[in-house]
């Protein structure tokens, strides 16, 4: 399997107090764990299991992800910004592994 990769779409720019539609996506195959390969062995789980989203360091956004979620997540959520900052979004997988992805907005 290819490196999962985030892909974070966030306004450049808002205004005080704005709410700004927020859009993630991560390529991963989402493997259940309930699959067989072609010598009847079962395919070991490897999900993302975990997605959270912090703006300057204050929760936004976070969801625990079961198997039955498909192949490359897809999240879309608002957030209202009332200052200039940075949301700082992770990606937690079964085997420990985290995925990250940092996006500035400028508060006018």
């Amino acid at each position: 399997m290819a490196t999962s990769k985030p892909r974070v779409k966030v306004p450049k720019t808002a205004s005080a107090g704005e709410t700004v539609v927020i859009k993630t996506l991560i390529s991963h195959e989402m493997e259940s764990g309930q699959r067989k390969d072609k010598d009847g062995n079962v395919i070991p789980r490897k999900i993302i299991n975990r997605f959270t989203c912090e703006f300057n360091g204050q929760p936004v956004f976070s969801c625990d992800i079961d198997p039955a979620i498909s192949a490359n997540p897809y999240f879309e959520f608002n957030a209202k910004v009332a200052e200039s900052g940075t949301f700082k979004f992770t990606w937690v997988d079964d085997d420990g592994s985290t995925y990250t992805d940092e996006q500035k907005i400028e508060v006018k």
